[in-house]
């Protein structure tokens, strides 16, 4: 028999020691399973494990059959949670280990997520996390909307794309009919009533003169269920007081365009001069200037405004027995404020040919100018 002496004793025992403090370590294991939301295996989500009682923070990834297991976690209370892509999908909390056989926790995301949705929906949960047979029927209802809605989106969205593309490539009828079948999948889109206004509008203007009222008048329709879901809109004010003019409503034109102009003060002067073109092309001369006249004050830059003031006043000047014109006051100013801003605008000529006129004697024809076209009121998208 081998002899030890004191110091080897020493050694001796303190290994014994260690090797009963190893021993006495009590251990558990936590497994279980994560699927995804169409209760497929989900592989290679992470389930953090951390430990309550005491500081402790564990993780392991499921594997191809979305099963994860983790050995040799110190007996205690933990929060499992599964993580997928960076974001944490559902949680177990105050999960308490055992001796001997795995504490199971499993995950499935389609109930995290029913949960979530009964939670949203006010809906309590007994604490073994389970929903009632009420609680389930009324989150299967629910994710059945949901998918209706998402299927209806789509059908909307492409309705609504193709008849977009459509007026792009200006072929209007097929845009009226995209867009027709948008608004019957979701008729409280204002933007879908808005665009087939304006194609039904550019249809009219494609058609034969006796064509064009019943377009006018469904254009319209368009523009005011638009305005109904979003009155705040200058734009669809403005297009519907065009459509108004067209169909002869000039006073109900009047007011769309002095509504957008409210609406959207940084473009009024656009919609005042679109007014002024409206009152011009139906006569109203004098109401027109009152127009032009705002059109300025809110945009003291805005040219085609400048002529037609400019034309305005020409109208207005007096011939002596003599031949010699006398303008009225503001006339040369506002052509030639015209002049300044766009030099070689539209109606550069035509302005240059009026100062030239009222600079002498007065002529049959100003020179070899054209009279000045009536504006043309443009549509804001």
């Amino acid at each position: 028999m081998p002899k030890f002496h004191g110091r080897h004793l020493l050694g001796v025992a303190a290994l014994l020691v260690f090797f009963a403090s190893v021993s006495a370590a009590q251990v558990s294991t936590l497994q279980g399973e994560v699927k995804d939301e169409n209760g497929k295996p989900l592989p290679n989500a992470m389930v953090h494990i951390e430990r309550k009682d005491i500081k402790g923070n564990y993780q392991v990834k499921t594997n191809k059959k979305g099963q994860y297991l983790h050995a040799g976690l110190p007996l205690g209370v933990y929060k499992v949670s599964v993580e997928v892509n960076g974001k944490t999908m559902d949680t177990v909390d105050n999960v308490r280990t055992k001796l001997g056989d795995p504490t199971t926790v499993d995950f499935n995301l389609a109930e995290a997520k029913a949960r979530a949705e009964a939670a949203a929906a006010g809906m309590e949960l007994n604490e073994n996390r389970q929903m009632t047979a009420e609680q389930r029927r009324q989150i299967e209802e629910a994710t059945k909307r949901r998918q209706e809605q998402l299927s209806k989106n789509k059908a909307l969205n492409d309705a609504f794309n193709a008849g977009m593309e459509a007026m792009r490539a200006k072929n209007w009828e097929s845009a009226i009919d995209s867009l027709t079948k948008a608004s019957e999948i979701d008729p409280k889109q204002h933007v879908v009533w808005a665009n087939l206004g304006e194609a039904t509008m550019n249809l009219a203007s494609a058609k034969p003169p006796a064509e064009q009222p019943p377009l006018i008048a469904k254009a319209m329709e368009d523009y005011t269920k638009a305005i109904e879901i979003k009155p705040d809109d200058a734009a669809y004010h403005n297009n519907y007081g065009l459509a108004l003019a067209r169909a002869g409503k000039y006073p109900e034109a009047q007011a769309e365009l002095s509504k957008a102009a409210e609406l959207d003060k940084p473009n009024a002067g656009r919609y005042f001069f679109n007014l002024g073109a409206i009152l011009v092309n139906t006569g109203h001369n004098d109401e027109a200037y009152e127009a032009f006249k705002k059109a300025i004050a809110a945009d003291p830059n805005y040219a085609d405004a400048y002529y037609q003031i400019g034309v305005y006043l020409l109208s207005k000047a007096q011939v002596g027995a003599d031949g010699k014109v006398t303008p009225a006051p503001g006339t040369a100013e506002a052509f030639q404020k015209y002049l300044e801003l766009a030099p070689n605008g539209p109606n550069a000529a035509s302005a240059k040919g009026s100062l030239q006129a009222i600079s002498g004697s007065v002529q049959t024809q100003y020179g070899t100018d054209k009279p000045a076209p009536a504006p043309a009121a443009k549509k804001k998208r």
